[in-house]
């Protein structure tokens, strides 16, 4: 089988193209590098089976190969990044969506859009269900990642209902894991850094708020399971274990098994005061469930940022 993955030298596309090598299929890795690294591909780079084209894919492209699956991972994805980016990160979702479902279309190639739990923005329930139609700020500083991501589900959807296409869309709750950029933006990146330089951990607001936190190789098995299973709606991989940012120093503090001093700064401008999937219909239709606890994901990731800090 012939995969394509876009924004494959990113954080999770890099784990995807790993994933796809070791189960024997062909993978093609496509990213111009914006906010993914070369150096994620490193590890792969030498296999036969492994190919990587360094394109944008707001831009058209043509393949003469087949294609079986594609699944779409290209955009920004931190905040930091989408803030940095608003313009790109807009055409990403929305014209680079479009071009990987005509891809798929003329290649008669089976396609999962990646998208978020930033498309529940800040939601009135928790835990968030698929059902759910979120409280978005359209025009807030997180609504060109909101929004892009919201639309890319809508013409993914269009196109299944319309031309027939087999598409899957998978919302993402928060995913760490090796690879994670340092400068990152997003909060366990962030904390294992300023523990790493032996900073004090940032606080947005007043901790109160809270995440679920699921580890890569969980996410990537929920992806792969997705794939085989016949679902076109919006299906939620996450870790419904919902914890307090504060809840998470303190595990952290378990884990580095010190002492980790924290300094307080305003919640930015729409920043979810929850964030929690339920998980039922990825346990029921694909047999899933995050398996890593926390502590034991942080060891590793801890150990990677060591070795790149």
């Amino acid at each position: 089988m012939r995969i394509l993955v876009t924004g494959g030298a990113g954080f999770i596309g890099s784990h995807l193209c790993e994933r796809f090598l070791k189960n024997g299929c062909d993978v093609l890795c496509m990213d111009n590098l914006l906010t993914g690294d070369r150096a994620n591909l490193s590890p792969f780079l030498g296999s036969a089976r492994f190919k990587f084209v360094e394109h944008d894919v707001s831009k058209p492209v043509a393949l003469d190969d087949g294609i079986d699956w594609i699944l779409h991972f290209a955009s920004p994805a931190s905040p930091a990044d989408y803030a940095r980016l608003p313009i790109q990160t807009l055409k990403v979702g929305a014209l680079g969506t479009h071009n990987m479902l005509g891809l798929a279309k003329a290649h008669g190639a089976k396609f999962l859009l990646a998208s978020t739990s930033e498309v529940y923005g800040d939601p009135l329930v928790t835990p968030q269900k698929e059902e759910y139609w979120g409280n978005v700020n359209p025009i807030g500083p997180r609504g060109v990642y909101d929004e892009a991501k919201r639309f890319a589900e809508a013409i993914t959807m269009a196109y299944h209902r319309v031309h027939g296409l087999d598409t899957r869309i998978v919302r993402i709750f928060n995913t760490y894991g090796p690879r994670m950029k340092l400068s990152d933006g997003r909060l366990i990146p962030n904390m294992l850094v300023q523990h790493l330089r032996n900073e004090p951990l940032t606080v947005f607001g007043d901790g109160k708020q809270t995440r679920s936190f699921c580890y890569v190789e969980d996410l990537v098995d929920g992806i792969v399971r997705l794939m085989d299973a016949r679902h076109s709606d919006p299906v939620n991989i996450g870790n419904p274990e919902e914890r307090t940012i504060l809840d998470f120093v303190a595990v952290l503090r378990d884990v580095v098994g010190r002492p980790l001093p924290v300094t307080h700064k305003p919640l930015p401008q729409d920043d979810p005061k929850c964030r929690c999937p339920d998980i039922s219909k990825a346990r029921t239709l694909l047999g899933w469930s995050p398996r890593i606890p926390l502590k034991d994901g942080l060891h590793l990731t801890l150990n990677d940022f060591k070795s790149r800090l």
